[in-house]
């Protein structure tokens, strides 16, 4: 691992879930809680396929979500019982590989941070978004952070100035867009939580699980887990 460097999405990568979908769990209520916990759910879908920008996806998004720094730390709460399953597992090579990965993500450092906290990840590490606070409420997000907006991830890894191999891991098209910018050697499709026609057929690799990876990185093979 010394000579390659990893760089991984958040939702539905790091985690099994989206954590503006589980924001909405938390703060929606009322008779059309559904309906909107659905529209973010959507459009969430269309941002990570390449339907919709994604500043597009994020403006809608947070027209319809609101919340405080007290409903940021249930989230938080909640996404650390919701790390992909084959990544809990592999705790101990975050933590014995953490000087080597990266979390690039279109999320929020605020519940970001203190989930890949617990895998060894240093908040110098993490690149993601910030929400803009008012009297303890979430007012917006920060526009001048280059993710927030369209092709952000490529330009963030450009800048972070990486001197090996980059593997790019994630499950939507925003994390392709990091090597079709020539920022990273490898996409991997992280199919796990999610698979995304339109992000697979895009891939070097399509790891199902983060074994698969391993070995992928390691063998350049992909291994099938007997059943229980």
């Amino acid at each position: 691992m010394e000579d390659i460097v990893l760089i991984f999405d958040f939702d539905s990568t790091f985690t099994q879930v989206e954590a503006l979908d589980v924001l909405g769990e938390i703060v929606l209520s009322g008779a059309d809680k559904e309906k909107k916990l659905n529209q973010i759910a959507s459009i969430t879908n269309k941002g990570m396929s390449g339907e919709l920008s994604f500043r597009e996806s994020l403006e809608m998004r947070m027209k319809i979500l609101s919340g405080t720094k007290d409903d940021i730390t249930e989230l938080v709460s909640r996404l650390k019982s919701k790390v992909s399953v084959s990544i809990q597992a592999n705790k101990e090579f975050f933590l014995k590989n953490a000087n080597n990965i990266f979390i690039v993500s279109s999320g929020f450092k605020e519940f970001i941070e203190p989930v890949v906290a617990d895998f060894g990840i240093s908040p110098s590490h993490v690149y993601a978004n910030s929400f803009v606070w008012k009297n303890n409420a979430i007012a917006g997000f920060e526009t001048q952070n280059p993710l927030s907006g369209d092709n952000g991830k490529p330009l963030v890894v450009q800048k972070i100035g990486l001197n090996k191999k980059v593997i790019v891991i994630g499950d939507g098209y925003t994390d392709y867009e990091i090597k079709k910018a020539g920022a990273a050697d490898l996409f991997v499709a992280f199919t796990e939580n999610i698979s995304r026609s339109s992000v697979t057929e895009k891939a070097d690799f399509i790891a199902s699980n983060f074994i698969d990876f391993l070995n992928f990185i390691t063998h350049g093979t992909k291994t099938v887990i007997p059943q229980a």
